[in-house]
């Protein structure tokens, strides 16, 4: 018995997806698909690693999808793909959810539990949900092996963590250096750069802000003296309060203009004298105050008014304030060293009249632009001695006022470091601006939105803080960097070249150093006075050390004594722990005999990551060849999200760069957010998350991932809308699939099972050489899509392919081929056809859908066993036969189609039935190939809409046509010309509107300017004529005879009844090929007309007789009108 091809009840994408998992997994196909490749050409994939102590959402179903779309389809290339799964396990994501577990702050660590204790459970903690994230990822299709992950807490990994640190070292690109970071008090660590550069880390804030008034000493003077008040005061103004208490200095622009400003204090109402920024004087003296000429008018003020009067009394250079001494703003403490330089003048190249007062609040301890203009100044920042004698600043690092700030001692300096609940009514900002007030030291107070950063994993806002930390020289490298990044394929390239490209431009040293406990410690041994260090890049060196150390009597064992440097087995490395806990005690001994202890600071996470492509492969103490012979690096392919610019695509490109002096990827996907249906940002606390499980569950992966590759470009934000997927399930899939069911459903009954030699194409009838050029050209252009990293391209030509070429046109025009055709050669070329277009399909969408294709693919061949693969992901991507290729049947068919489809839609508008034959279509042509275009395909185009002529019109005067431009189009490309073109177009006849048809737009120069425009960037309409319809589109225009005669009209009816027969066997559940007997009660005039379309209605229901007969109790149906007509068949 022959094998035939399955068939099912119904399309069910989730049962679908189980089955095909349950059999790759059977027979492992993944692992089939790498080794079949063994001494083929390899394709390189990095995966970034995700954190698995928090779950998987909806955008990882997306970013995954990515990824293993290129995967599968260089292995179908024929490409080997390694893929190795990765799990990024240290940093502050893993310690701020233990801390938040165990109910402790980082203050308690190393009291309340041992710094031992607290990175075991951070070591448990970060593998808490691997098992969900191996769910999805297998529930999705995406290829990884799981089975050997990296994972960068292991000591192979972070033993080449060490050597990369190393070779940075030793090429004079690791320092120490103390100097203003970013720095988050919730988190307790310093952050570099480009972690506060993440997106979302920068918010929109309203704070209390204060325009502050700092008094000249009294033995100070301008160039000019003033008799209106006793002091005369400099303004500054800062969005930061609570930073005032550590001023040490006023910053002025040398060559900006200052006005001194005579005026009353808004809130107590004393006469003042006040330097500001000549450009800023009218904004400041905005609301509440107005300028008067003479100084007369100014001493009429009067407490109470509605405005308070004020006058420029004179102006001056920023560069004849530097050096003027004021009085401190808040006296709580003195700089601990070289107080005498302290709150004076100063010039700065950054001050700017945009906004303030053009007078810096500069506080060097907070500001990295104000230490380095107080630094050149000679100025000191306002530090005090701590306990042990330390300079320390006025803020601890928890965020709080140190006891030297009298009243506010012991608050956080924000609101947001409380817990929740225990923040005071009045922040400290605010508290400080009442004081200033209160002590006529505040010109202004207000609230002032502005962008300010926070913490990418508190959420907090952070600190510019002192702190003593290790950096990459970065700005060493920036041209290299950026060099590279030109060599760099982005998707898309504005990413690679402005978002990325500008970051590097611009980038600043890398800050190294986290004051954290889980994370890879920075290898470098110091002595005390910091004059000698070693930087440590592997165990065995280690080991070594501590060898020497033990002879020079600071260590009494070595707790490496077990370990062979040259056993590389997971036995001898499982024995070793390289994290803070284990390597801190270790003393070694410096080359002149001092003992030295390890640098405090773990490494920033993001270098672990960064560290990827070799520490992945433990090298260079393993695998050194795949590195050095280019074989596992650089990557051919990475993507992740557009966050990830300043993240992981960032620390692959600098180590790559300063370590290798090469990139460290090729291409890569920047893929962009997904957003809920509304185009909002999706979290559980709007409750617009989507759970990506109920999703794979309910619609099946397939679905859900063509959704997403299809409905946008990967790097464009996707409004996530679960109606989409549910209408992929049905345009696209459903299409598919009913395809294929009529493929088997025919292909069963007459035994087709591709064992007949392939029918020559030339042979086949048109269309089907047609549908197989358009298969060939389909090849071509998804092949070229997914080649230069274009999924939506190619997902978007496949389904077009399917929808309208294949099931749409090709089937459709068909099916009488395969149920009723006595030509046994013309039925086998369109099985052959069909079969190979379902085939050839299904190995094209596998990258997209493989669970689907996976199983259309094995459906199609385990009859017909025509392929080797025992799965599509097994099998080689198609190749384009070109000589299949016929471009000008392609367009004849192009023209067919669209001809149909603009008399199928005046049709419609008009409400009349395509059953309903027309007597004639005209079609102006706009050339004589194009006129032989239309008589090619004239029959079938009659046969599609049901129309009895086609004119072709050669004649442009018989349809009169307008035309307008495309302001929408045309507008971004050339809106400077845009009047020009308008006032261009107005002046076109018809003559001139065929000739932008027939040329498909228009070139020129307008305004010294050449313009291209295509046939999009126009509207184009034809006029209605009596008794006809008229359409246009895309230089196509149709003009439809709408009148219908008592004729037409018979025949549109029987082929009504024919329709509702046939609706009637398939409800019967009659075999294709049974005989049946139709009874028919109706109207005279509905008979007549079947009486004289008898032979026809027979011929197309299978009916050996037609009878009128009285049926009561049968179902009526709607020809004419209402329940007009009663159907019965009998077998």
């Amino acid at each position: 018995m022959k094998a035939k091809y399955p068939e099912y009840k119904g399309l069910n994408l989730p049962n679908v997806a189980a089955k095909v998992l349950e059999k790759w997994q059977k027979e492992s196909i993944f692992k089939q698909s790498v080794e079949q490749r063994n001494g083929a050409p390899s394709f390189v994939f990095y995966e970034g690693p995700p954190s698995a102590n928090g779950l998987p959402g909806i955008h990882h179903v997306m970013g995954r999808a990515i990824k293993d779309i290129f995967c599968r389809y260089q292995t179908l290339k024929g490409k080997q793909v390694h893929r190795k799964a990765g799990w990024d396990t240290h940093g502050l994501p893993v310690e701020l959810g233990v801390e938040k577990e165990l109910g402790i702050t980082k203050e308690d660590i190393g009291t309340k539990i041992s710094v031992d204790q607290y990175n075991e459970a951070c070591k448990e903690a970060v593998m808490r949900y691997t098992d969900i994230w191996n769910q999805l990822t297998e529930k999705m299709g995406y290829w990884v092996d799981m089975q050997d992950p990296y994972i960068t807490y292991s000591p192979k990994y972070m033993e080449s963590v060490w050597w990369l640190l190393s070779q940075l070292y030793n090429k004079g690109l690791l320092y120490k250096g103390y100097t203003i970071q970013p720095y988050s008090p919730k988190a307790g660590t310093g952050l570099s750069s480009h972690e506060l550069n993440q997106p979302g880390c920068y918010k929109d804030v309203k704070d209390t802000t204060v325009v502050a008034m700092f008094e000249l000493q009294a033995d100070q003077t301008l160039p000019f003296e003033q008799h209106f008040a006793e002091q005369t005061h400099l303004l500054a103004w800062t969005t930061t309060p609570w930073t005032l208490p550590s001023n040490t200095a006023l910053t002025v622009g040398p060559q900006i203009d200052y006005s001194l400003v005579a005026t009353y204090n808004q809130y107590t109402f004393e006469p003042i004298v006040v330097v500001l920024a000549s450009n800023l004087v009218s904004y400041q003296f905005s609301k509440g105050f107005s300028q008067v000429e003479d100084l007369s008018d100014l001493k009429q003020y009067e407490q109470g008014a509605k405005q308070i009067p004020y006058k420029i009394l004179e102006t001056l250079k920023g560069k004849e304030l530097i050096g003027l001494r004021y009085t401190q703003l808040l006296p709580f403490a003195q700089p601990a060293e070289n107080a005498a330089a302290a709150f004076q003048v100063i010039g700065g190249d950054f001050v700017t009249t945009e906004d303030g007062t053009g007078i810096v609040h500069t506080a060097p301890t907070f500001g990295a632009d104000d230490a380095r203009v107080a630094a050149e100044a000679g100025v000191p920042g306002l530090l005090v001695e701590d306990e042990r004698g330390n300079l320390v600043p006025l803020v601890d690092l928890q965020g709080k006022f140190r006891p030297e700030v009298g009243p506010y001692a012991g608050m956080f300096v924000k609101n947001e470091y409380y817990n929740e609940g225990e923040a005071p009514e009045k922040s400290v900002d605010v508290q400080i601006a009442i004081q200033l007030k209160e002590e006529s030291k505040a010109f202004k107070v207000e609230k002032y939105e502005h962008s300010y950063p926070h913490c990418w994993r508190t959420d907090k806002p952070v600190l510019y803080y002192p702190l003593d930390s290790w950096f990459i020289r970065v700005t060493d490298q920036k041209e290299r960097l950026v060099a590279l990044n030109q060599q760099i394929n982005w998707k898309p390239e504005a990413t690679g070249s402005g978002r990325f490209g500008k970051w590097l431009e611009n980038a600043n040293d890398w800050n190294l150093s986290r004051s954290r406990y889980w994370g890879i410690p920075i290898p470098i041994w110091s002595s005390e006075e910091g004059d000698e260090r070693k930087c440590i890049d592997s165990i065995a060196t280690l080991k070594k050390e501590i060898d020497l150390s033990i002879t020079a009597g600071f260590m009494t064992d070595n707790p490496f004594a077990d370990f062979d440097p040259h056993d590389f087995s997971s036995t001898n490395y499982d024995c070793i722990d390289l994290h803070k806990h284990k390597v801190d005690p270790i003393i070694l001994v410096s080359a002149s005999g001092k003992p030295m202890k390890r640098e405090a600071d773990l490494i920033d996470v993001w270098f672990d990551s960064g560290a990827m492509p070799y520490a992945q492969l433990h090298y260079p103490f393993e695998n050194r060849e795949l590195i050095d012979n280019k074989e596992a690096f650089p990557a051919d392919f990475i993507a992740e999200g557009v966050d990830q610019t300043r993240g992981w695509f960032y620390t692959l490109h600098a180590i790559s760069t300063m370590v290798f002096d090469t990139m460290a990827y090729k291409n890569v996907v920047s893929n962009g957010l997904v957003l809920d249906k509304n185009g909002q940002k999706m979290s559980k606390r709007l409750g617009n998350a989507i759970d990506p499980f109920t999703t794979l569950d309910q619609y099946g992966p397939d679905a859900t991932r063509w959704y997403m590759i299809t409905n946008a470009q990967p790097w464009d934000n996707l409004k996530f809308d679960l109606e989409g997927i549910a209408e992929v399930q049905r345009k696209f899939f459903g299409t598919l699939y009913n395809t294929y069911s009529f493929f088997a459903l025919y292909a069963n009954i007459d035994g087709f099972n591709f064992s007949e030699s392939s029918i020559n194409l030339a042979q086949r009838p048109e269309i089907d050489r047609w549908v197989i050029s358009k298969l060939n050209s389909l090849v071509a252009e998804v092949d070229e899509a997914y080649a230069s990293y274009e999924p939506t391209k190619a997902g978007r030509a496949i389904q077009e392919f399917v929808n309208e070429q294949l099931s749409n046109w090709y089937v459709r025009l068909c099916r009488r081929r395969f149920w009723k055709n006595d030509d046994a050669q013309d039925k086998l070329a369109a099985y052959q056809t069909l079969y190979t277009c379902l085939e050839t399909v299904s190995i094209l969408a596998a990258p997209i859908a493989p669970f689907f294709m996976d199983q259309l693919y094995t459906d199609l061949n385990q009859t017909t066993l025509r392929a080797q693969a025992k799965s599509v992901h097994l099998a080689d991507f198609p190749k384009v036969d070109s000589a299949a290729i016929n471009q000008e049947l392609e367009i004849q068919m192009d023209l067919a189609q669209r001809t149909c489809s603009l008399v199928l839609a005046l049709r419609k508008k008009q409400h009349i039935r395509v059953r309903q034959p027309l007597q004639k279509i005209m079609v102006p042509v706009l050339n004589a190939q194009q006129a032989a275009d239309f008589r090619h395909v004239s029959s079938l185009i009659c046969a599609e809409v049901n129309v009895k002529e086609l004119d072709l019109l050669t004649d442009s005067n018989v349809l009169v046509k307008s035309i307008k431009p495309n302001f929408k189009t045309i507008g971004p490309k050339y809106g400077k010309q845009m009047k020009a073109i308008s006032a261009l177009v107005l002046q076109w006849n018809a003559q001139d509107i065929a000739q932008i048809e027939q040329n498909q737009g228009w070139s020129g120069t307008l305004e010294g300017v050449e313009i291209h425009l295509g046939l999009e960037d126009f509207e184009i309409q034809a006029q209605d004529i009596p008794g006809w319809l008229v359409a246009n589109e895309n230089g196509l225009t149709v003009a439809l005879d709408i009148s219908i005669t008592p004729a037409l009209k018979a025949e549109g009816i029987a082929r009504e009844v024919v329709n509702r027969i046939q609706n009637l066997r398939k409800d019967t559940a009659l075999d294709v090929t049974d005989k049946i007997i139709v009874q028919v009660d109706t109207t005279k005039a509905i008979q007549e007309a079947i009486l004289a379309h008898k032979d026809y209605i027979c011929a197309e229901v299978l009916a050996n007789e037609i009878v009128f007969v009285q049926l009561k109790e049968e179902k009526t149906e709607e020809i004419e009108a209402p329940n007009d007509t009663a159907i019965h068949i009998v077998k």
